[in-house]
């Protein structure tokens, strides 16, 4: 009888042992929810910034005052009938 509650209990510890340490075990896991929620972190950033540039792609492809509002800070535009001034700061003389 002694024999059979060895046998059990060493069958016991072998199955625990591998349920913590195995392959798919709780430790792997638990590294793998990690994994997943720092993922989950990055796509809801990357979502983010993707609907942002989604919504500039719209108002560039509907609206004229945006592509107007980017040629003149980017691109220098100037309009007729305006007239440009370049204000110099005096320190850099």
């Amino acid at each position: 009888m002694k024999l059979l509650w060895g046998f059990m209990l060493l069958a016991i510890i072998g199955l625990q042992a591998r349920l913590w340490t195995g392959e798919g075990g709780i430790v792997e896991v638990w590294d793998l929810q990690d994994q997943v929620s720092i993922l989950k972190d990055e796509n809801s950033v990357l979502e983010q910034r993707n609907a942002r540039l989604d919504a500039k792609v719209i108002d560039l492809k509907k609206g004229y005052e945006v592509i107007e509002e980017h040629a003149r800070l980017d691109l220098g535009m100037i309009s007729k009938g305006e007239t440009f001034f370049l204000v110099v700061n005096q320190e850099t003389f």
